[in-house]
C-alpha cells in the first residue's frame, strides 16, 4: 500500500468523522430545542391546572350557594361519559 493509498483513506476517514460531528451537533441541537418545549410545555399545563382548580372552587363554591348537587350534574354530564 502506497503512501498515495493511505492518504487517501486517511482523508476519507476524517471526512466521514466530520460528518459524523456535524451530525452529533444537529442531534444535540434537536435535542435542546427539545427539553425546551417540553419545559415551556410543562410550565403551561401547571398553569392550565392551576386555573381550571381555581374554576372548579369557584363553580364549586357557587353551585353550594345555589343548593345544585354537583355530584349528580357530572355523573350525568357527556363529558364525563365520553371521557370515561
Amino acid at each position: 500500500m502506497g503512501l498515495g493509498s493511505t492518504a487517501k483513506k486517511l482523508q476519507q476517514v476524517a471526512d466521514m468523522a466530520e460528518d459524523v460531528y456535524r451530525k452529533l451537533n444537529d442531534l444535540r441541537e434537536q435535542v435542546v430545542e427539545t427539553k425546551e418545549t417540553v419545559n415551556e410545555t410543562e410550565r403551561r399545563v401547571d398553569a392550565l391546572a392551576s386555573e381550571v382548580a381555581e374554576q372548579r372552587a369557584l363553580l364549586e363554591a357557587i353551585a353550594e350557594e345555589q343548593g345544585v348537587d354537583l355530584d349528580a350534574v357530572t355523573a350525568t354530564a357527556p363529558i364525563r361519559q365520553a371521557a370515561a
